[in-house]
């Protein structure tokens, strides 16, 4: 049967857009649902201040009267400005195991960015950096994270056909959590507080990281202003941001550097897994969803790794090593074993030289692909 491409353009195609996944993964055991809430306000133009600076277009593909696909297009004016490429991206790209329909999607979002004057388009990627991207190529029988896309593995063969080539990877490791800090890792945090006159500021409660919730999305743009595609977050995303996620975090996981000005100099942010309860919420927080999240948050062997962020001209000075000290100790205290370190550039090795002193297990990789556009129409 013939494929259909139709673009959504109501809220309940969104939320069917929404959806999909989770009937293409229905009995996964790797794939893990994203709440609906977080995904709606992603992708609602009245939700994400993102929409401000993006163009954006999602498709749904049809067979027969039933969703076989989606895929999201994005123009994000502020990536071009300062990245100086006339790039599109795609997102949120599912499809059944046919050619037909991957081929289809694909086709109708690179009309739409050669209409729109791009030079290419490349993906999975999200409006902002922090949103899911890179599709998962090793490690298909791996569990998947809240913050990473889990696909099947005929999605990178049909990428590859289409003509798109890899343009960067990330890494992803299995960490064990050591049963007490490691030495040279706890003096080389010694010796950085001593030398540049850093402290960890005692917070015990969410309502004490709220006032520095705006200081570390401006330190993230800093510390992330010169890795891929980063696009630097606007005050209203930095806003949205903090109403739809600080009520998740533990004050425990998120240790905060300052120096002696009380000013932030580095920050981690990290989570006990909520993996396993947002598969059996199923992207529902009612009516029992919210229930297992907040037990995975309060009791759970395993821990997800978001954020590592430290200031530029502290990095490489073992200010890294006061945050896996911190870590390490919390992790200890509360029975955590193990940690995912979520994507890692490949060409970041500041981060990755980090791990050297941890027993680890590269298990996962997820790859950008691009594809480069001829005779490229002008607006």
């Amino acid at each position: 049967m013939e494929v259909q491409i139709k673009p959504v353009n109501s809220n309940k195609e969104l939320k069917s857009f929404i959806h999909f996944p989770n009937k293409l993964y229905k009995n996964n055991p790797y794939f893990v649902p994203k709440l609906d809430f977080d995904e709606f306000n992603t992708l609602h133009k009245d939700k994400n201040p993102a929409f401000a600076h993006c163009q954006v277009q999602l498709w749904l593909a049809y067979r027969d009267g039933r969703i076989v696909g989606r895929i999201a297009g994005i123009i994000n004016r502020l990536y071009i400005e300062k990245w100086q490429n006339r790039w599109a991206r795609f997102g949120w790209f599912d499809f059944i195991d046919d050619e037909q329909v991957s081929a289809a999607l694909l086709s109708t979002v690179e009309s739409w960015a050669r209409e729109k004057g791009m030079t290419a388009i490349h993906g999975p990627l999200g409006f902002t950096d922090l949103d899911l991207e890179g599709m998962l190529v090793e490690g298909f029988e791996e569990l998947g994270t809240l913050a990473t896309i889990y696909n099947y593995p005929y999605y990178p063969e049909h990428i590859k056909k289409a003509g798109y080539i890899k343009d960067i990877d990330w890494m992803e490791y299995d960490l064990h959590v050591p049963a007490e800090p490691d030495a040279t890792i706890s003096r080389v945090a010694n010796i950085a507080m001593r030398r540049y006159n850093l402290r960890v500021l005692d917070i015990t409660h969410k309502k004490q990281l709220l006032p520095h919730a705006r200081d570390l999305f401006l330190l993230l743009n800093e510390a992330y202003s010169n890795l891929y595609g980063y696009v630097p977050l606007s005050d209203a995303q930095m806003t949205a941001y903090i109403k739809q996620y600080f009520g998740f975090i533990a004050p425990d996981f998120v240790p905060v550097i300052v120096d002696q000005n009380n000013q932030i100099v580095a920050f981690g942010i990290t989570m006990p897994s909520l993996t396993r309860a947002l598969q059996k919420a199923r992207g529902k927080l009612f009516p029992f969803g919210f229930l297992y999240l907040l037990n995975a948050l309060k009791k759970n062997d395993r821990a997800d790794l978001y954020l590592v962020a430290v200031k530029p001209e502290y990095q490489g000075k073992g200010v890294n090593a006061i945050i896996i000290d911190c870590m390490n100790k919390v992790y200890n205290r509360l029975g955590i074993t193990r940690v995912e370190s979520n994507p890692e550039l490949e060409s970041n090795r500041l981060v990755q030289e980090q791990w050297k002193f941890f027993e680890k297990r590269n298990h996962k990789r997820r790859t950008c692909f691009i594809k480069h556009f001829h005779n490229t129409a002008s607006n």
